[in-house]
């Protein structure tokens, strides 16, 4: 069983792209509508966003392989490119996805670890994410691993808003 991570660079666009379109296919169709998901989906994870995305310095993306094949991945994001104000000190954990087939191998645990090395690299403070309030395998998984929910803000699937839990680990 040998586990890598790689940083994602712009080469690896497409291949981000397809994990995104599957993990989050994966993790939340069977919860909303096939329309919020395409709209999603389209609006996410197209290659000029994504290229978008690993071209920003204040975003970085990480595959996660299994015995050499990618089984998930992992954004952080620090400064202006977190999703909500949340200072200097800080880093999110934007995405955080592991494929239905690689779940239960402490995949998930070992990229979460990757962000908060990352986070104590860079002297933040704190490590915070949003989790949908129906993903309740997740949020568990985060209160296991030291997070407290602080908060929430409104996320939209499509034409639905839903809500993120906001969840924070302070760092020392």
């Amino acid at each position: 069983m040998a586990i890598n991570i790689k940083m994602c660079t712009l080469e690896d666009s497409r291949k981000l792209q397809e994990i995104s379109h599957e993990t989050y296919n994966e993790t939340f169709k069977h919860q909303n509508s096939p329309e919020n998901m395409n709209t999603y989906l389209e609006r996410a994870f197209n290659l000029k966003q994504l290229e978008k995305e690993l071209s920003n310095i204040s975003s970085q993306f990480y595959f996660v392989y299994f015995n050499n094949e990618v089984a998930g991945y992992l954004k952080v994001n620090t400064n202006d490119a977190q999703s909500e104000e949340m200072g200097d000190e800080s880093l999110e954990v934007e995405r955080i996805y592991i494929k239905d087939k690689f779940q239960k191998h402490g995949l998930g645990k070992y990229l979460l670890n990757k962000a908060i090395e990352i986070s104590m690299e860079r002297n933040k403070k704190k490590i915070w994410l949003g989790v949908w309030e129906k993903n309740e395998n997740a949020i568990a998984f985060y209160k296991k691993t030291g997070f407290v929910q602080t908060g929430a803000h409104s996320f939209y699937m499509g034409d639905e808003e839903q809500t993120d839990l906001i969840m924070t680990k302070t760092i020392i």
